[in-house]
């Protein structure tokens, strides 16, 4: 008599609601989408006290106000390392990915920009609070950090450019200058440091070893800004989300002129005569075409913004790249009015400084809001395609 061979049961299938408990993604994913460029803000919040700082105004209590703004700075400098040191411990994937990412690697740049700003905001306002002592001490440990991260920056970002990003010539955009910029942001910070050390080898070597970074610095900038100004010329305007980029050429040419001020104001006392003069001469002859051509690109880039936000370009951390590099073009004019006492020079870093508040105050709005929504923190959808009128470069 046969007899009924009763199949298996069924493997029940796992639980839809129970996620496995070694998913790497589940600590804090909150963070999984941090990217280095959230650097930005300490390092346009810094820029603010720091410039506030040099102004021509006798305006009571705008001292201790930046002094304020700036501890604000130093608290997003510590509250974004946390973030980033647990971004690499749980989502060390993404982090990867970042530095493989042509369009995220730049941002480490703004690492070192961060703290290099924060650390010479110490000496410049945060003394104030803190004493002298412990601002040296801080901005010694900031500025160390700062001048090591960009140095490897502005090797490894390129070497990764070169090897393994694929950029097409219509891919070019300011954020590449960012690795760049970075030690010319410790050579204008560094000489600030000067005074407090032992005079003789100590101050000449650190005064002179800014200005190597200067020129690092500076002629690596002169690599690729004809890229990206041929990139705007043959493939037209960037897509509306990287218009806000424009304003980072600025970085580059206010920070290189706020950098020869302030070597030359550092250079008596740490090299022997007449190299004072020659960077007395230096700080005004470079600085004041340089200057110049910020102006120039200042308009060319605010019109192009113009011209994106008429066609619905809308909020994102880029938009912080309309603070620092801004600031950086203030701290600069307020250098050329001490070297050549020229009143044009006082008026053009107020309105600067002006224009780099009325962009601070609406990028921390903008920024507070954007994380109570929790938008800021999400993962990056892919923009949709902008219509582009036909033309003679397009049809």
């Amino acid at each position: 008599m046969a007899t009924a061979v009763r199949p298996a049961p069924a493997a029940h299938p796992p639980h839809p609601t129970r996620p496995p408990t070694t998913h790497p993604e589940l600590p804090l994913p909150a963070l999984r989408h941090l990217g280095p460029h959230w650097y930005a803000p300490v390092m346009g919040t810094a820029i603010v006290a720091t410039a506030g700082a040099g102004l021509p105004l006798d305006v009571p209590g705008l001292r201790t106000v930046c002094t304020a703004v700036w501890a604000l700075a130093l608290l997003a400098l510590v509250a974004v390392l946390g973030a980033r040191v647990l971004h690499w411990a749980h989502h060390r994937d993404q982090a990867r990915a970042h530095l493989l990412d042509p369009a995220v690697a730049p941002f480490y740049g703004c690492l070192s920009m961060a703290l290099s700003a924060v650390g010479g905001g110490a000496l410049v306002v945060g003394r104030d609070w803190l004493g002298v002592r412990a601002a040296v001490a801080l901005d010694v440990v900031l500025f160390g950090a700062g001048a090591a991260v960009g140095l490897v920056a502005a090797v490894v970002v390129p070497y990764l450019m070169i090897v393994r990003h694929r950029i097409e010539p219509a891919q070019v955009t300011p954020v590449l200058l960012l690795p760049l910029v970075a030690p010319m942001v410790s050579a204008a910070l560094g000489p600030l440091l000067v005074p407090f050390l032992p005079p003789g080898q100590a101050r000449q070597t650190l005064l002179l070893g800014c200005l190597a970074l200067f020129g690092l610095s500076l002629l690596a900038t002169l690599l690729l800004l004809p890229l990206v100004f041929g990139r705007l010329v043959t493939a037209g305007p960037l897509p509306l989300a990287l218009t806000p980029s424009l304003f980072l050429v600025l970085g580059p040419l206010g920070q290189s002129t706020t950098a020869v001020g302030n070597l030359a104001d550092a250079a008596p006392g740490a090299v022997p005569a007449p190299y004072p003069q020659a960077f007395t001469a230096v700080a005004v002859l470079y600085g004041v075409p340089v200057m110049g051509f910020a102006l120039i690109w200042l308009a060319l880039a605010a019109a192009l913004v113009v011209r994106a936000r008429r066609r619905g370009m809308g909020f994102s951390m880029g938009w912080w790249a309309f603070t620092f590099p801004v600031g950086t073009c203030a701290t600069g004019a307020e250098g050329l009015a001490r070297h050549t006492g020229l009143l044009a020079f006082d008026v053009l870093a107020v309105a600067l400084y002006a224009l780099l508040l009325a962009a601070w105050v609406t990028a921390v709005a903008r920024t507070a809001r954007g994380l109570l929504r929790g938008e800021l923190l999400a993962a990056p959808r892919p923009a949709p395609a902008e219509p582009r009128p036909a033309t003679a470069r397009t049809r």
